[in-house]
C-alpha cells in the first residue's frame, strides 16, 4: 500500500505533494533522498527501491521529474513501479509531454487524476481512454471557461459505464458508423560501438500500438508469423495470457481509442543499418576531427532524418567543422549536431575540421561519445512481422491496416 506520492524537479525541489492515506508521510523523507542522492551520485538515483530509515521508497525518472512513493510496510516494488511508471505515462499523454513548467501549469488536472487513479493507497483506474471520460484533458476553452465561471473542476458529474462493468478499460457499447482497426509496430534499437567500430550490444525494443474504433464488445485475436524472437514481453491488462502462453497468440478485447497493446525485447542483434566511422588526431594543441556515416547493411527502405551529435570535451576552445552534406550546428553549450536526412547515392557523408584546445593542452585526453539517430518507415528491423487479425463478430464495413517503423534509441559510437 503506498501512502504518498511525490513529483521532484531536478534541483530537488518538492512540486507536488498527494497523501494517499490518513497516516502522513513528512516532507523531510524527500531531503534525505535528496542528499543521499547527492552524496552517493548517479548510482543511488538509478535505483528503483531504496530502504530509508522510516519508510520503502520507490522512484522512476521521467524527463527530469523524480517520481517518488512511500511505503511504512512491505509490498510488491514492481507494483509500486509500475504505477509510478503508468502516472508518468498518463500525465505526458494528458498533459502533451512532461517537464516541470507542464506540472506547475497544470495543478489541478495532476491532483484530480491521482484522485482517480489510486484509492488509498491501492491501484484503481489507470486505463488512459477511461480516465479520459472522468476527467477532460486540459486546453484553452476549459482554461477560459473556469477564470470566467471560477470553476477549476474537471470532473465529469458521471462515471463512465466502463468503471463498472467486469472489462473497465472499455465503454459499455460505443458505436461507430465506420469500424476499424490500426495496428502499428514501433520499435527503437539501442545499439553501443566500439572505438574499433566493433558491435558490443544491439537490441531492440519494440511496441505493439493499436488504435481501434469498433462498435459493440469486440474480439480480436493477433498472430505474428515470428513470435519466437521476442522476449521480456509486457502485455495491456486487456490480453488474455493463456492463448499467448499456449500458442503465442494474442487474444484480448481491446480498450476504444489508441492504446499500447505489447512491448517487447529483441536481444543479440548482429548488424545495424548504418556505420560511423570517426577518427579523432591531437598534437600540439590542434585536434583533427574526421566522421563518415554510411549504410552497412540496406534494410529494403530507405533512411530518413539521420542525424549525429556529439558533445564536445570542456577544454576545447574553438571549433571548426564543415560537411559535404547536411548543415552543421554548435550550440553555446558545445553540443554539435550534424543533420543529414537521406544518405546520398553519389558520396558518403563526411565531417571533418579541426578542434583548438585550451592554451597548455597539447593533446585531447577526454574523447566525446557520439550519438547516431534515425528512423525507417515500413520495416521493423527486428524481423518480427504480423500475420494476421481476426474479429469474432465482423462488423460491417470493417477497415484494419498495419505499419512498421524503427528510429534510433541509444544509439551510441565511442571513441
Amino acid at each position: 500500500m503506498l501512502q504518498c506520492i511525490f513529483l521532484l524537479s531536478d534541483s530537488g525541489e518538492v512540486m507536488l505533494e498527494k497523501q494517499l492515506t490518513g497516516h502522513r508521510v513528512d516532507r523531510s523523507i524527500c531531503a534525505w533522498f535528496w542528499d543521499q542522492t547527492l552524496s552517493q551520485g548517479d548510482s543511488f538515483k538509478s535505483l528503483p527501491v531504496i530502504a530509508s530509515p522510516t519508510h520503502y521508497l520507490f522512484q522512476i525518472v521521467r524527463e527530469g521529474i523524480t517520481f517518488l512513493a512511500c511505503s511504512q510496510v512491505e509490498m510488491p516494488p514492481l507494483m509500486a513501479i509500475e504505477f509510478l511508471c503508468r502516472v508518468a505515462d498518463v500525465l505526458s499523454d494528458y498533459l502533451g509531454g512532461l517537464n516541470e513548467d507542464l506540472v506547475k501549469d497544470n495543478f489541478v488536472i495532476v491532483y484530480e487524476l491521482l484522485d482517480e487513479m489510486i484509492d488509498n493507497g491501492f491501484p484503481l483506474t489507470t486505463e488512459p481512454n477511461i480516465l479520459r471520460e472522468m476527467i477532460a484533458p486540459p486546453n484553452i476553452v476549459s482554461k477560459m471557461l473556469s477564470v470566467v465561471t471560477g470553476n477549476t473542476s474537471n470532473v465529469n458529474d458521471t462515471l463512465p459505464s466502463g468503471t463498472s462493468s467486469c472489462v473497465p478499460w472499455r465503454p459499455t457499447d460505443p458505436k461507430y458508423s465506420s469500424n476499424e482497426v490500426y495496428v502499428d509496430l514501433v520499435e527503437e534499437m539501442d545499439a553501443t560501438v566500439n572505438r574499433d567500430g566493433e558491435l558490443v550490444k544491439c537490441e531492440i525494443y519494440g511496441e505493439v500500438q493499436a488504435n481501434c474504433q469498433l462498435s459493440g464488445f469486440p474480439d480480436l485475436t493477433l498472430s505474428f508469423a515470428n513470435p519466437s524472437i521476442i522476449e521480456d514481453v509486457r502485455f495491456h491488462p486487456c490480453v488474455r495470457f493463456r492463448p499467448w502462453e499456449s500458442h503465442q497468440v494474442l487474444s484480448f478485447v481491446p480498450p476504444d481509442g489508441q492504446f499500447k497493446l505489447l512491448s517487447y525485447r529483441v536481444k543479440n542483434l548482429k548488424s545495424t543499418p548504418l556505420y560511423v566511422k570517426p577518427q579523432i588526431t591531437s598534437d600540439a594543441g590542434t585536434c583533427r576531427v574526421s566522421i563518415l556515416v554510411g549504410i552497412r547493411s540496406d534494410p529494403g527502405k530507405s533512411i530518413e532524418s539521420i542525424t549525429l551529435s556529439f558533445q564536445l570535451p570542456n577544454c576545447v576552445s574553438s571549433a571548426d567543422l564543415s560537411s559535404n552534406h547536411g548543415t552543421i550546428t554548435i550550440l553555446s553549450n558545445k553540443t554539435c549536431s550534424w543533420t543529414i536526412g537521406r544518405i546520398p547515392k553519389d558520396k558518403t557523408p563526411c565531417l571533418s575540421g579541426t578542434l583548438v584546445l585550451e592554451s597548455g593542452l597539447d593533446r585531447l585526453h577526454v574523447f566525446p561519445t557520439t550519438k547516431l539517430g534515425f528512423k525507417i518507415m515500413g520495416i521493423a528491423l527486428s524481423g518480427l512481422r504480423i500475420e494476421k487479425l481476426d474479429l469474432k463478430t465482423i462488423p460491417p464495413r470493417l477497415y484494419k491496416g498495419f505499419r512498421a517503423q524503427t528510429r534510433a534509441g541509444e544509439f551510441e559510437v565511442r571513441l
